[in-house]
């Protein structure tokens, strides 16, 4: 199995902070964005896979493929990170195999419907 050095929710999914500091402590060579909807969207995945920074891949690839892939002996031992943009898509490929132990909240933006926590989280009841 690949070894999960991060899951991480953060509906800005690679950003500053998780191409610097995140992937430096976490010690990953891929970072892998987990989602049906961005996989769709083949702009947003253009530019995602071509900001990771040196040394590290990117790749964005719906929970269906997230779930093969991390059962594939091929990719055994590497050190990933996963970032999504809902704890639903979490759920989904815990729910199919995937060992997670824990998750880091990182920014679920505010939008129509949803709670604010915090500064930097919003929730609904799909999120809880």
């Amino acid at each position: 199995y690949m070894v999960i050095g991060l899951a991480r929710i953060d509906d800005r999914l690679i950003h500053g902070q998780v191409a610097t500091r995140w992937t430096k402590e976490t010690n990953v060579t891929r970072i892998i964005v987990v989602s049906d909807e961005v996989a769709a969207d083949t702009v947003r995945k253009t530019l995602l896979t071509q900001v990771a920074p040196p040394g590290v891949t990117a790749h964005v690839v719906d929970v269906a493929k997230m779930i093969r892939v991390y059962n594939n002996p091929k990719y055994a031992g590497q050190r990933v990170m996963l970032l999504f943009t809902n704890p639903t898509d979490v759920e989904r490929i815990v729910e199919g195999g995937v060992k997670i132990t824990s998750v880091n909240i990182g920014g679920m933006a505010f939008r129509q419907g949803k709670t604010q926590v915090n500064n930097a989280i919003s929730v609904d009841a799909k999120d809880i």
